[in-house]
């Protein structure tokens, strides 16, 4: 005998990105606000200005990456309890992308799911974390393997709240924006290579070029099934660069300008893209003063990092390669002697 449960149904999970000064806020229940020390001390108060609820909780955690793990994610929770939120409840997240990966994924758990908004402090969780869905955390086996795709019901882009942002944090904005770019839409990356996104217009018009490109992403391949996945180029090498350094020596974005030098190596090697291009590539990152290089200690141990990856499975590493400036492409039919190649071109360099 076999009975049939039929959830078939359409669930329209659209929401509008703001890009300009921070509106007025209003909501009729409770509200949490997800945020760290650092942001509370620069920000907060400009957004509590604008915030207009029946009770607003603020939910402080630690600043940091090493901070982004399931112990947090109990400790976000039993505030949330604390203060007695419900299903009608709101949480903000107000910050950079492990607030917004931590508030998301603690929102999607809370009562089984209640509605969240972004409002991202960072230049790469404005371009880039902050758009999709995608929540989670960290665990000793790697980068994210912990989460859930829980849509925020609106994002607020301000970008005066990088008027406060240090040079390394923009930088770290600066290569998910490239990455972008390069894999999407050469005329924008052209663009990139002519104007300086220190200026205000240029930082303006930037931020709107790559939230427009990750919604069409998105909107195409929410759960990452196909398309989406050429999200995370530069991400496959940078997640490995992240873990043997435990989160600790680079910020992401840092760790994803590698991870794309490191890539794009690999795409020349297999006849994907040319050195011109190569040194293109590099020539933009390097003018925001991003790192280009690591030490690879161990290449048969970064190599098997490479499994734990979300996007590979079985004896199949996915790798998601630039096909010239403006493309890509996803394959996990590279060698392991080619990879492995690459890998070690970066042994015993000055990182």
């Amino acid at each position: 005998m076999t009975i049939s449960i039929n959830l078939k149904r359409v669930i329209d999970d659209s929401y509008p990105i703001h890009i300009g000064s921070l509106p007025e806020i209003n909501f009729e229940g409770k509200v949490a606000v997800l945020t760290n020390p650092k942001v509370a001390g620069l920000h907060l108060q400009s957004l509590l200005s604008r915030l207009k609820a029946k009770d607003v909780y603020i939910i402080t955690i630690p600043d940091g990456e090493q901070y982004k793990n399931m112990e947090t994610i109990g400790f976000i929770l039993d505030r949330m309890f604390d203060h007695r939120l419900n299903r009608k409840s709101l949480l903000i997240a107000f910050g950079g992308g492990v607030i917004g990966d931590m508030g998301g994924f603690s929102a999607s758990l809370y009562n089984r799911g209640i509605d969240f908004v972004q409002i991202p402090t960072t230049l790469l969780s404005q371009v880039d974390a902050s758009v999709g869905g995608k929540t989670g955390v960290n665990n000793r086996f790697g980068k994210n393997l912990i989460g859930a795709f829980h849509q925020p019901r609106t994002v607020y882009i301000d970008p005066s709240f990088l008027s406060t942002l240090p040079s390394r944090e923009f930088g770290a904005g600066v290569a998910e924006i490239v990455k972008m770019a390069v894999t999407f839409n050469r005329e924008f990356f052209e663009w990139l290579e002519n104007n300086d996104l220190r200026e205000a217009d240029n930082l303006q018009h930037a931020i709107k070029m790559a939230v427009e490109t990750k919604s069409r992403v998105v909107e195409e391949d929410e759960k990452e099934l196909g398309l989406r996945a050429a999200l995370n180029y530069g991400h496959t090498f940078g997640h490995v660069i992240e873990n043997e350094t435990h989160y600790e020596t680079y910020l992401h974005g840092e760790c994803v300008a590698i991870g794309m030098v490191m890539a794009n190596d690999l795409a020349c090697e297999v006849g994907l893209m040319d050195t011109e291009e190569v040194d293109r590539v590099k020539a933009v990152l390097n003018h925001y003063n991003l790192p280009l290089t690591y030490n690879i200690n161990d290449v048969e141990k970064f190599y098997q990092t490479f499994f734990l990856d979300k996007k590979s499975a079985d004896s199949a590493i996915t790798f998601i390669l630039p096909r010239n400036i403006g493309g890509v492409e996803i394959t996990d039919a590279i060698e392991a002697v080619t990879v492995k190649k690459i890998l070690a071109t970066f042994q015993g360099i000055s990182a």
